[in-house]
């Protein structure tokens, strides 16, 4: 008669049995560290919280943060200093050599300095009679040129309020060319709020500095 196999229970089956349990442990050894790292994978994902919402300043829109809260920045402008001023053009008609070999005078048309309200491009009426002073002088020297500079107030961002400053010298020129004045005669720059007329931090000193300065241009001597 044959004997038959050993089984667990019968003499002989304790070596299978201590097989099958070291194969358990070393199958437990690694489910642990398995499931250890899972937990806190889950933990740092559940850790990770949303930005905070953004206070926006008053009169902006979503994503605007300046002076102004109004469009978006016109196209065609370029900031050739990479931080310095927008410099604009005179538009489609302006050439850029005709400005070279110009003198600056900055007094001649100070008293028309054009001021503009908060979170505003638009021309006033009131200042009317400046923009008749500026394109009356320009009207009566052919040679001359302007260089209009706008400016905003401290408030907002540098990027925002140049784009706020091109937006006014823009205004400027082109109610000087609806007065007949040659549009290619008249160059435009923003300084947004990098040089401002006053340097307080109040109502008073940025209700002067949201403007559009005119500088006239006159050929230098022998050129």
């Amino acid at each position: 008669m044959i004997p038959s196999r050993p089984g667990r229970n019968e003499p002989g089956g304790g070596t299978e049995q201590t097989f099958k349990q070291i194969n358990i442990m070393k199958t437990t050894k690694w489910i642990f560290p398995l499931a250890l790292m899972l937990a806190l994978t889950l933990a740092a994902t559940g850790c990770k919280h949303k930005p905070g919402t953004v206070t926006k300043l008053p009169g902006t829109r979503s994503g605007m943060m300046g002076e102004s809260s109004e469009g978006t920045k016109p196209g065609g402008s370029f900031d050739p200093n990479a931080g310095g001023p927008v410099q604009t053009g005179g538009g489609q008609t302006a050439n850029a050599e005709d400005f070279e070999n110009m003198t600056m005078d900055r007094a001649a048309l100070a008293a028309h300095t054009l001021h503009f309200a908060f979170d505003s491009a638009a021309i006033k009426a009131s200042e009317k009679a400046s923009l008749e002073a500026v394109a009356a002088a320009l009207k009566s020297d052919s040679s001359a040129k302007l260089l209009i500079e706008g400016g905003c107030d401290e408030r907002g961002t540098e990027e925002y309020n140049r784009s706020l400053g091109e937006r006014r010298a823009l205004a400027a020129r082109e109610a000087l060319a609806n007065d007949g004045v040659d549009p290619s005669r008249i160059r435009t720059i923003s300084y947004g709020k990098d040089k401002p007329a006053d340097p307080g931090h109040d109502e008073a000193a940025w209700a002067k500095n949201r403007r559009a300065e005119f500088v006239l241009l006159h050929p230098k001597a022998g050129v």
